[in-house]
């Protein structure tokens, strides 16, 4: 499929979804755009997609879910000037807001690759909010272990065209590509966690909120009423229905689903970075 063809597929799917999600009145779908875009930024298996459905379905918000053509396009982005970054990004996302009717509502987008494209979407959006999720890295691995994205031996793509396995993606330093096809599967998911977390942390200062998706599962109302805060709304109690279902199950899974040798591969490549937010008292190497 040619360039220009496969971009409009995917501004297809991308505004289908933000469609069949519905909400809002016709009066807020045809109203001019909110330009105070909320991105949940954030490791994939982190909590994104759970958050960013709960912030969603505030009166208001609609959920644009992940963008198929802003994740397709982030790769090469990544390492772009943040200017010309930030007009390809506006492109995009106001072309998913128009085809999808989002209208006045305030969009919440959720890919988890934005965070390394942090900068240039501010400047896209000045009046957008950044929430950044951290799950603890050992029991995000455990997940993106069972899912099997950056396993060796895993074919396929994504819906934004992205591949599965175990080569090197754009966020691998470039001196480490070649030892990222040789990591363990559980050290490429630990090297994931660790280069999202830190991507996402980049946020602009007073524009982000942390938070932990430990603490949302042990107090759903604090954070309920922190995040309404930060975004200005007061729908503290309707945040607070969904968030309620956050699965406290995950929590600690690391210590039943990793082997040994599983974990000596995820402190050794993030062990650093799981002390610091303090997951681990001290990081084994």
């Amino acid at each position: 499929m040619s360039t220009p063809l496969r971009a409009a597929g995917l501004h297809a799917r991308g505004a289908g979804r933000v469609l069949l999600r519905g909400g809002g009145s016709l009066r807020e779908r045809f109203a001019r755009g909110d330009d105070r875009l909320v991105f949940v930024v954030g490791s994939p298996r982190s909590g994104t997609t759970f958050l960013g459905r709960s912030l969603g379905a505030l009166p208001g918000f609609v959920d644009l879910g992940e963008v198929p053509p802003l994740k397709a396009l982030i790769p090469a982005l990544a390492d772009a000037p943040a200017e010309a970054t930030a007009r390809r990004i506006r492109r995009t996302l106001d072309t998913t807001r128009r085809l999808g009717l989002v209208g006045g509502r305030r969009a919440v987008e959720q890919t988890p690759e934005t965070a390394f494209v942090v900068g240039a979407l501010a400047l896209a959006f000045p009046g957008a909010s950044f929430v950044h999720i951290v799950r603890d890295g050992r029991d995000v691995a455990c997940s993106l272990l069972e899912r099997g994205w950056l396993s060796a031996g895993r074919r396929g793509e994504d819906d934004a065209g992205l591949s599965y396995g175990a080569e090197a993606r754009f966020w691998v330093e470039p001196e480490r590509r070649a030892e990222f096809a040789r990591a363990s599967d559980a050290g490429r998911a630990a090297w994931a966690w660790r280069r999202y977390v830190t991507a996402a942390a980049g946020a602009p200062a007073g524009r982000s909120f942390e938070v932990r998706y430990e603490r949302m599962v042990d107090d759903p109302s604090a954070v309920a009423r922190d995040l309404a805060s930060f975004l200005g709304v007061g729908a503290a109690d309707a945040l607070l229905r969904p968030l309620r279902a956050a699965h406290g199950g995950s929590v600690g899974r690391h210590r039943d689903d990793l082997t040994p040798d599983q974990l000596d591969d995820v402190l050794a490549e993030a062990g650093g970075l799981l002390e610091a937010l303090g997951y681990v008292a001290t990081a084994r190497r």
